[in-house]
């Protein structure tokens, strides 16, 4: 039996409906095909979920909904984390929620769909919700990164790295047009039809508290919380060659910040290994084995 497609297979497990694409909307609106801004103000009124995907004439288009303002209590709690380890690159950015976050997501997808990015196009806007293209193509659907990780580690070390280096190096894209990203988890990593990587979910703008250099080594260590769980238990030493060589080309300000992070974060190795402990105390602690194993000295 092999043990890591046995890991593979309870990670797998674990993972919610909400990793699914939401079903083609069946009751769409009378709308015209490409009437981007009426199909909005007819469906936004009927859209009970946040987020949903619908069909207008060919196309797939999705629409998010403004929601209720997010609670603050999570946040006081990760600014005492980042606060005790002196981090800025692990302070909290809130995610207003509402139309504030309707307009953060607008604002950004046109900024860095501008710098030639992959995003979804935004199709129509109202201060309640938002219409946004599917990154897909011709009815050939986009996939998570994230799924590919969870199949690539059943399958053995050499393909985990080889999808976990997509990843390295779709950021490292981001970064070299000077800007970043919001959540750079590998869930919100798309892998599109043409193999090209897109972008997903900007609810928030870190830039709005961060400093450049924070924000992108923010986005290496988001990426390295999400995925760390399964380099760890794979191919820790391989997966630091990559991390190094991908690092080599981000600013001296940003690597120094990632080293900070490495030496701050080296207690946290002893947070309990059990998984009764929950997945992020076990995501948190494989980011500080392997930025330790990594950055040692």
């Amino acid at each position: 039996m092999n043990p890591l497609r046995s890991r593979a297979t309870r990670v797998s497990s674990r993972k919610g409906i909400a990793s699914a694409p939401a079903p083609l909307d069946a009751r769409a609106p009378d709308a015209s095909p490409g009437d981007y801004a009426d199909f909005l103000r007819l469906t936004l009124p009927r859209q009970r979920k946040s987020v949903e995907s619908h069909r207008l004439g060919s196309e797939r288009v999705w629409l998010k909904k403004a929601g209720p303002r997010h609670g603050k209590l999570r946040y006081h709690l990760l600014a005492a984390i980042a606060g005790l380890l002196r981090l800025d690159v692990l302070k909290p950015v809130p995610n207003p929620g509402g139309e504030a976050a309707i307009a953060i997501e607008a604002r950004r997808l046109r900024e860095l769909g501008a710098t030639g990015l992959r995003v979804p196009a935004v199709l129509a806007q109202q201060p309640e919700g938002l219409l946004i293209a599917d990154l897909g193509d011709s009815g050939r659907p986009t996939a998570m990164l994230q799924d590919r990780l969870d199949q690539a580690f059943g399958t053995g070390p050499s393909a985990l790295l080889a999808v976990w280096r997509e990843g390295l190096d779709a950021i490292a894209a981001v970064h070299a047009r000077g800007t970043y990203l919001s959540q750079a988890f590998a869930r919100n990593l798309m892998v599109c039809p043409d193999g090209v990587i897109g972008y997903i979910d900007f609810e928030d703008d870190p830039g709005a508290t961060l400093g450049l250099a924070e924000c992108q080594a923010r986005d290496w260590l988001t990426y390295l919380h999400a995925t760390g769980a399964l380099v760890d238990a794979a191919a820790p030493h391989g997966a630091g060659a990559q991390w190094h060589a991908v690092l080599a080309d981000a600013s001296d300000d940003v690597r120094e910040r990632i080293a900070i992070a490495a030496r701050r974060m080296r207690w946290l190795r002893h947070l309990p290994a059990s998984r009764r402990w929950g997945r992020d105390t076990q995501r948190v602690r494989a980011v500080a084995l392997l930025l330790g194993l990594w950055h040692a000295r």
